[in-house]
């Protein structure tokens, strides 16, 4: 699974909107929706950020780990 699915699914699960999680890294809307399309790239502070707010670690975030607990 690559990081826009699992970006979706992370906000879809919590039922929040695109604009709600776009206000979490400083993003319209559209500049959200962009990023989970595929027509923008992540950016690294935004990914740092989104991973805080989610509680997830950022391997669970980009699919490296099946695991979502943010290690110590």
């Amino acid at each position: 699974m690559n990081y826009r699915t699992i970006m979706r699914n992370l906000r879809e699960d919590r039922d929040l909107t695109q604009r709600e999680v776009g206000l979490v890294i400083n993003k319209s809307q559209q500049g959200y929706s962009h990023i989970e399309d595929g027509r923008a790239e992540l950016k690294i502070e935004d990914l740092i950020k989104l991973c805080r707010f989610y509680g997830v670690s950022a391997d669970y975030f980009i699919g490296i780990s099946d695991n979502p607990g943010m290690q110590k």
